[in-house]
């Protein structure tokens, strides 16, 4: 089989980069607004319950479709981004995420056009989560701070909670007072969206594409593709142990906070439950973005061996679980909102957190891949939503949500052990030195 594993570019950056310092900017635009489409839509679970007649199970389906549209978009767009460049791949994202608030506009009384729309979002907040991700770092080197290699994780991970929590914040308040509330909310996404596939034909290309020529196979190709989204073998035992026990609590955090919770207490809230449930969503992403400096701050040094953010996450979510399970019982708005207080921090620890780990296990050729491995295996805590209102026929949610939060215990402990192993194995390599 030929080898299609591309080489790097030159200086890492081509002369055209170097001359664009702030070229990420436009990039992180284009993470800003993905994240803003993708999340749009939690806050209207609410309003589609109301309006347009659809039963928890069903508003709940819908961020299915999201995930499932993920998974393509993060597993496939980071590997052929690494052969092919990353900015056709993310101005057809961009440009994906637009035509889906365009199809979200037609979902009011019929779900199709709401599975259609969230498929189409979910490929491109992946596509714009592993490339965009990639594409900031490599335009962060050309930076005199490229020595800090926590500042485009911070950066990526910034632009796209701000997005995820604008986006939610923008869309809750027009549906609960603006116009027009099942079209208003997407109209906005669209004229954001506009001129953002213009704008990154301008920012400076990263990635020669592969010269596969034409004697490549499909098969080739795909197992070219699948080589990109390998763990490197010395770090696989680490990432069974620290980043995958982590990475489904980034956003199954972020379900249980503003996608379950204000089902369960919207009773209390009465006719705020739109503007509540907004208010958790913004609660959640905005402590999670103030939070992140401090991700990083845990990474630092001897942090990233000892795997201080990891278990600083966890423990944070089990808190945060715990809370849901009480609140469970007790029905209180504003436990809720501790909760969602607290299991947004843990969200912002763990995002950047995982980011920095995959950047070091990552060589320049496969971290778009790796990038989507991450955030696929992140984002699979997104069905927990899903699966709570499958399960609620048959079991309670005080029941259900204690389980979550034993099982939050359980990746506490897994994440402890990963730890602990690679600050052994760090200091008998200094002791042998």
């Amino acid at each position: 089989m030929s080898d299609t594993r591309q080489a790097p570019l030159p200086s890492a950056l081509p002369a055209s980069a170097l001359s664009r310092p702030h070229a990420w900017r436009t990039v992180a635009a284009a993470m800003f607004v993905c994240g803003w489409g993708g999340n749009q839509f939690t806050p209207l679970l609410l309003m589609y319950r109301r309006l347009g007649g659809y039963s928890a199970l069903s508003v709940d389906a819908f961020l299915g479709a999201y995930v499932v549209g993920l998974v393509p978009g993060l597993l496939l767009a980071g590997p052929v981004s690494d052969r092919r460049g990353r900015r056709p791949v993310l101005v057809a994202g961009t440009v994906a995420s637009a035509a889906a608030s365009v199809v979200l506009c037609f979902g009011g009384h019929s779900p199709w056009p709401l599975y259609g729309g969230r498929l189409l979002t979910g490929i491109a907040v992946g596509i714009a989560m592993a490339v965009g991700s990639a594409w900031v770092k490599e335009l962060s080197a050309g930076e005199d701070g490229a020595a800090d290699s926590g500042l485009a994780a911070r950066r990526a991970a910034l632009c796209q909670t701000a997005g995820f929590g604008l986006g939610a914040g923008v869309a809750g308040l027009l549906a609960q007072w603006g116009p027009w509330p099942m079209v208003t909310p997407y109209v906005v996404h669209v004229l954001l969206t506009a001129a953002l596939p213009v704008l990154l034909l301008k920012v400076p290309e990263t990635r020669r594409p592969a010269p596969d020529g034409p004697a490549a196979s499909v098969r080739e190709l795909l197992a070219t593709l699948v080589d990109d989204l390998r763990v490197p073998a010395p770090a696989r035992r680490r990432f069974r142990l620290v980043v995958l026990p982590m990475a489904p609590w980034v956003f199954g955090a972020a379900g249980l906070a503003y996608a379950v919770m204000p089902q369960l207490v919207g009773s209390r809230v009465g006719n705020w439950g739109l503007a509540y449930a907004t208010g958790l969503t913004v609660l959640t992403l905005g402590t999670g973005a103030a939070v992140q400096p401090l991700a990083k701050r845990l990474h630092a040094g001897a942090g990233a061996a000892k795997g201080r953010a990891p278990v600083a996450a966890m423990a944070v979510m089990v808190l945060g679980a715990a809370l849901c399970a009480a609140d469970a019982v007790l029905l209180s708005p504003w436990l809720a909102v501790a909760a969602a207080a607290v299991l947004g921090a843990g969200y912002g620890i763990a995002v950047v957190s995982g980011l920095l780990e995959i950047q070091r296990m990552a060589g320049p050729d496969d971290l778009a891949g790796l990038t989507g491995v991450y955030y696929t295996f992140a984002y699979a805590g997104f069905l927990l939503p899903t699966v709570l209102a499958a399960l609620s026929g048959w079991l309670p949610y005080p029941l259900m949500l204690a389980l979550v939060a034993v099982t939050a215990v359980a990746c506490l402990a897994l994440v402890l052990t990963g730890a602990r192993d690679r600050a052994s194995a760090a200091g008998r390599q200094r002791q042998a030195v």
